[in-house]
């Protein structure tokens, strides 16, 4: 009987989880206070830091990203039959968030610079039944908030920012997931600072604080009770267990004190590929990325954009024979089987399908060195 040979691993994997060195010893120390689970000290440093960077009113860990988004879609009110507008070009957590309580996504077009949603479709989109804007700020570049956050103001509509990715970026000098009523981040091993997996609501609006908090603890006032607000806990609302454990938390607090350190590392190999690929832009054969003039990113991704979806098969087929671990990213989702039951389009999605069969993401990864870069760069040049 033969036995297949071992797959081998990429020269340049896609990504590599990024460590600081001091999680091991924060997790012991959560270990000897004998306190492990969810909002010890270390889950109060996290929330202290991330209050500080956002400027937030509150910030709550959660066991993921996709755990904050479903208490966004609680706080926002949303339920059966119930429509929020959001891009097609996201995560499945940014519909399934809403659709859980019974919502209606509704699908709109990306722009074609920064595969945001374009805000100038927003308001035709809208119908008596809307009741929430949810944003995404793909790769950690900012949408237009100033122009969507206009139009929920006047349309009386909550607007949530889905920043899984946008950690340390900034629109117009203020950091994303702090612009809208409600913020999520991602500390997915994916993303620039993480906690395996891992997440946090940010709450911008003082009149949602208090049913966070409740929320968030299965529904009970319970976070009140540790404050001695009240004599005892009880149930008082709708929630479920979205809080981390303590182990989770004093990994990623050792993580946040870096933060700006392992955001620095991932600009710079951001840089250095949109340095050593722009020859390839200016002969067609790709396109780079685009970060407008008023929004620092953070280096989460970098991807580029091939001319048509032949092309992305070969670049990707050729890449990895070259040991490049290259991959594209999401497939649309009003293109899918749940998009398709669950929710529905606001005119032709062109952008969204045309940018998704043409999108490469290259490895990126805190740690990475110029050789692993000019690697990857040496394979791109012969895969497009």
């Amino acid at each position: 009987m033969s036995r297949r040979p071992p797959e081998r691993a990429p020269a340049v994997p896609f990504n590599r989880p990024y460590v600081t060195g001091r999680e091991f010893d924060y997790i012991r120390e959560a270990i000897d206070a004998h306190h492990l689970s969810g909002d010890g000290a270390f889950t109060r440093r996290c929330h202290e830091w991330l209050e500080r960077q956002a400027g937030c009113r509150r910030a709550l860990l959660t066991h993921s990203c996709t755990a904050a988004l479903e208490m966004a879609a609680i706080l926002t009110g949303i339920g059966p039959g119930d429509e929020v507008i959001l891009p097609s070009f996201t995560f499945v957590s940014t519909a399934n968030a809403f659709v859980l309580r019974g919502g209606v996504p509704v699908f709109v077009d990306i722009h074609e610079a920064t595969l945001n949603i374009d805000e100038t479709l927003i308001e035709a989109a809208l119908t008596p039944r809307t009741r929430a804007i949810a944003v995404v700020h793909y790769a950690g570049v900012a949408c237009e908030m100033d122009a969507i956050l206009e139009l929920g103001r006047r349309r009386g509509l909550p607007v949530v920012e889905d920043a899984a990715q946008g950690l340390l970026a900034t629109y117009k000098g203020r950091p994303l997931g702090s612009l809208g009523q409600l913020g999520t981040l991602s500390f997915h091993e994916t993303k620039n600072v993480m906690s395996g997996e891992g997440g946090a609501l940010l709450i911008n609006d003082e009149a949602l604080v208090e049913r966070a908090e409740i929320v968030r603890e299965k529904g009970t006032d319970r976070s009140r009770f540790f404050r001695g607000q009240v004599d005892r806990y009880t149930w008082v609302d709708v929630g479920s267990s979205y809080l981390p454990s303590e182990v989770v938390a004093a990994f990623l607090w050792a993580q946040l004190e870096r933060a700006e350190e392992i955001t620095a590392m991932r600009r710079r190999i951001w840089s250095a590929y949109h340095e050593q690929l722009a020859d390839l832009e200016g002969q067609g054969r790709l396109r780079r990325p685009r970060v407008p003039g008023d929004r620092t990113a953070n280096g989460h991704l970098y991807h580029v954009i091939l001319p048509d979806a032949g092309a992305r098969a070969r670049a990707l087929r050729l890449l990895a024979e070259r040991g490049i671990n290259a991959i594209f990213h999401y497939v649309p989702l009003h293109s899918s089987p749940a998009g398709r039951r669950y929710g529905r389009c606001s005119g032709r999605l062109a952008r969204t399908e045309d940018l998704a069969e043409r999108l490469v993401r290259l490895p990126l990864w805190a740690g990475m060195s110029d050789d692993d870069v000019a690697q990857v760069v040496a394979a791109v040049r012969l895969a497009v």
